[in-house]
């Protein structure tokens, strides 16, 4: 007859047991769902982060060393780089390095940069009835150019006679300026701290010009923009 007692405490217990086991289980679950919701997250991020640096990578021709605007594009000038591109960006593909072998820089190309279509020209630099003259000046004499621009080159020997008011002894119908194209142009040397440009100018010009540049009397004047 004592054991009765125990036997019912037995029973109420036992049920009292599983209630909370299945009450912790569930305080767990919301746990377990957040966890399964960041790893989601993470994979999601991966995946995403892979298939831009490597779904959308293009080969591009890559300038490997830098090249002065209006010097030929040779081979050595450029090596093949596989970049990630916004579609709008133009861009020279790796399948055209033949075609732009032999153009010629219409800017400054820096190593490290990609190349793009229209920094490159195959137009001839010189035309039929002109001649190529090669004027140098003080770094800090020198505008920005690029091959193409037009600029007019001022005579100062001609301009500081003239104010002097001293007799001339060439023809006084000589043009004071002339209007150049320019189709090269150099880096500063460090050493002499000059810069180069070239310029293709009329033959009738071109004997004056070449004197005036041999003697470091001429300066340079940028046309404006419609001029």
């Amino acid at each position: 007859m004592p054991a009765q007692p125990a036997a019912r405490e037995a029973q109420v217990v036992a049920p009292r047991a599983g209630t909370q086991a299945r009450w912790q289980a569930r305080r767990r679950r919301p746990g377990m769902v957040a966890a399964a919701v960041a790893c989601i997250a993470v994979c999601v991020a991966g995946n995403w982060w892979y298939w831009t640096q490597n779904g959308q990578r293009q080969q591009v021709l890559e300038l490997s060393r830098d090249v002065p605007a209006g010097n030929v594009i040779k081979d050595s000038d450029l090596k093949a780089a596989s970049v990630a591109l916004d579609p709008s960006m133009q861009v020279v593909g790796i399948q055209q390095r033949s075609q732009v072998v032999g153009m010629r820089a219409l800017s400054s190309l820096h190593s490290g940069a990609l190349l793009h279509p229209k920094e490159v020209t195959r137009k001839s630099l010189v035309k039929g009835g002109e001649q190529k003259v090669r004027i140098a000046l003080k770094s800090g004499q020198m505008p920005q150019l690029r091959p193409e621009d037009t600029v007019q080159v001022v005579f100062t020997a001609d301009a500081a006679s003239s104010s002097a008011g001293a007799p001339k002894t060439e023809d006084t119908s000589a043009p004071q300026s002339v209007q150049v194209r320019v189709v090269w142009v150099g880096a500063a040397p460090e050493s002499t701290g000059e810069q180069v440009v070239d310029v293709a100018v009329d033959k009738a010009q071109g004997p004056k010009l070449a004197a005036q540049a041999a003697a470091g009397d001429v300066a340079l004047a940028v046309n404006g923009a419609g001029s």
